[in-house]
């Protein structure tokens, strides 16, 4: 099956927000593949630490937040 991993990207970003570790960190318990194309992409350290985290950078805190807000924020 294909998929647009572009928008699996994008859910992952969205679902970082949601599991905060402290510190602009977030638990990596998501699609290693995917992890490592939003550090590609600029939006989280590198996922192939030792940590059970990952820290968001500042482009990636912000987007991260939007898109949670835009896929899951209530509308009313």
């Amino acid at each position: 099956m294909g998929y647009d991993r572009d928008k699996v990207d994008e859910m992952v970003l969205a679902l970082l927000w949601l599991t905060p570790a402290g510190d602009g960190r977030a638990w990596k318990g998501h699609d290693w593949d995917s992890l490592e194309r939003l550090h590609e992409k600029g939006y989280i350290s590198d996922p192939k630490s030792k940590a059970k985290s990952v820290v968001l950078t500042e482009e990636g805190e912000r987007l991260s937040r939007e898109l949670f807000e835009r896929h899951f924020g209530s509308k009313g």
